[in-house]
């Protein structure tokens, strides 16, 4: 065989194993990444979940003051 052609086949190998090692580490990259926004999703979701319980707390608790400022001036 002709080195020429032995160099090319080479070369070909070598640039097919780099892009399939390239395409399969931006494909990790990519699934790392995806699972880091998800991540941060489920995370917002739990807090957008629990904002409407401490909303209403807050508001009992409100209730709860003002009434206990009525009582004071009540019995001054």
């Amino acid at each position: 065989m002709n080195s020429e052609i032995i160099v090319a086949l080479i070369s070909l190998l070598g640039t097919f194993g780099g892009t399939l090692s390239g395409i399969f580490v931006s494909s990790k990259m990519t699934n790392y990444r995806l699972q880091q926004l998800e991540n941060k999703v489920a995370e917002h979701n739990n807090f957008a979940r629990r904002m409407p319980v401490i909303e209403e707390k807050i508001e009992v608790a409100n209730h709860r003051i003002s009434d206990l400022e009525r009582r004071t001036e009540n019995g001054k």
